[in-house]
C-alpha cells in the first residue's frame, strides 16, 4: 500500500500517522520527490482502513499495491534511482554508462592492454571475469584470486573502476577493491548470496536468469534491497527460448517494461545474449534506442585465442566504433525527449 501525502504536510499530524501505522507492525518507506512525498507501507496492510486514511487532512490519496516487490517498485519510488559508482560515474536517471572488457581474465598483459584500449574510447567502467561459471566442469573456470589481483593492477594502471562476478559469498573478502559486484544469470536466484550482498555497501549488478520472468528478476532485486542495499543495476542478457540461431533471445521489450515497473537502472548485455560478435553492434544500438541506461560489452584484443567466449567479443577497434555510434544515437533514445 502507498499513501500519497499532500504538499507540506503538518509535521505533528504526520508523526501521529506514522505512530499509528507502526503500532500495526507495518514498516514505512518514505520517498520524497520534488512535489510529492509517498509513504510505502510494508507488511499486512489488510488491517489498514483506507477510508480513514483518505479522510486525513495530510493525505492526498491511498492505493493498494498488488506486486510482491515493494522496495524495487516504481509506485513506491516514482523517481529514477541513480547508482553512484565513483567520481563522475553514475548509472540511471539519465546517466548512461558502458561497461566493457574481456569475458575472462587471462594474463596481466592482456587485462591491462584491453583496459587501456577501452579507456581511450571514453568508457569509464572495466569488466573482467575472475570466477567463471561454466556449463561443463572441464571448461576454463577462471583464474579466481589471481584474476582479481590482475584486475586490481589494471585498475591501478588506468584508474578504471572494475566490475566482476562473485560466485560465492565466501569470496567477498577478495572483492574489497572491486567497485561493482556482478551476480550472474545462474546465481540470480541464489537467495542466500543475495541476502548477504544486501548487507554490504557496494553496488550490485544483477543479471537476469536464463529462464526468469521480470517479476522473478525484480523479486531477486528485492532480496538485496531488503538487506539495506538499494544500489542495484539490472542487466538484461537474453533468455532461453526455442530459438537456436543465437545463444539466447535478447528481450529488449524488458527495458521499457521495467522502466514502468521499477525505479532501478536497466542495462543490456548484447554479447552474452547473442553469442555472435557480428550481432553485438546492432543489438547494442537497439538497446540504446529503447532507453537502456547502459551497455555491457565484451572486448578482447585477440578473440580467436580467447579462453572463454571469443566468438562474441569485439576487437578494440570495433568497440571504439560502437562507442561513437552509441554516443551519436543517445540523444534520440526512447525517453530522452519525452521524459518517460
Amino acid at each position: 500500500m502507498i499513501i500519497v501525502l499532500k504538499e507540506h504536510p503538518d509535521q505533528k499530524q504526520l508523526d501521529n500517522l506514522v505512530s499509528w501505522l507502526e503500532s500495526m507492525d507495518l514498516s514505512i518507506q518514505f520517498s520524497k520527490g520534488e512535489h510529492t512525498t509517498i509513504m510505502g507501507l510494508i507488511g499486512d496492510t489488510t488491517v489498514v482502513d483506507t477510508d480513514l486514511l483518505n479522510a486525513l487532512d495530510i493525505v492526498e490519496g491511498v492505493r493498494r499495491i498488488q506486486e510482491p516487490y515493494k522496495k524495487a517498485n516504481r509506485k513506491f519510488h516514482p523517481d529514477d534511482t541513480v547508482v553512484h559508482i565513483a567520481e563522475d560515474i553514475d548509472i540511471g536517471g539519465g546517466h548512461f554508462q558502458i561497461i566493457a572488457g574481456p569475458c575472462s581474465v587471462e594474463s596481466e598483459e592482456q587485462v591491462t592492454a584491453i583496459a587501456e584500449a577501452i579507456k581511450a574510447t571514453g568508457t569509464k567502467l572495466y569488466r573482467g571475469g575472475a570466477f567463471k561459471p561454466r556449463t561443463s566442469p572441464y571448461s576454463f573456470q577462471g583464474l579466481r584470486t589471481t584474476g582479481i589481483r590482475m584486475l586490481e593492477k589494471a585498475k591501478e594502471a588506468t584508474g578504471l573502476p572494475i566490475v566482476t562476478e562473485i560466485m560465492d559469498i565466501s569470496h567477498l573478502d577478495l572483492f574489497e577493491n572491486v567497485d561493482v559486484i556482478q551476480v550472474g544469470a545462474r546465481n540470480m536466484q541464489n537467495f542466500e548470496l543475495l541476502k548477504e550482498l544486501g548487507h554490504q555497501p557496494k553496488p550490485v549488478l544483477l543479471k537476469r536468469g536464463l529462464s526468469s520472468t521480470l517479476k522473478e528478476w525484480l523479486m531477486s532485486a528485492e532480496y538485496v534491497m531488503a538487506g539495506g542495499n538499494d544500489k542495484i543495476i539490472l542487466c538484461e542478457r537474453g533468455i532461453r527460448t526455442f530459438e537456436t540461431a543465437t545463444r539466447n533471445t535478447l528481450d529488449l521489450s524488458a527495458v521499457p517494461m521495467l522502466k514502468k515497473k521499477t525505479h532501478l537502472p536497466v542495462i543490456v548485455d548484447p554479447s552474452h545474449a547473442t553469442g555472435i560478435a557480428a550481432l553485438v553492434e546492432p543489438m547494442a544500438l537497439a538497446a540504446t534506442a529503447c532507453g537502456a541506461d547502459g551497455l555491457m560489452i565484451e572486448v578482447h584484443n585477440n578473440p580467436e585465442k580467447a579462453l572463454c567466449d571469443g566468438a562474441q567479443s569485439l576487437r578494440p577497434e570495433q568497440f571504439a566504433r560502437l562507442v561513437e555510434e552509441v554516443n551519436a544515437l543517445r540523444p534520440f533514445a526512447y525517453g530522452q525527449q519525452a521524459g518517460v
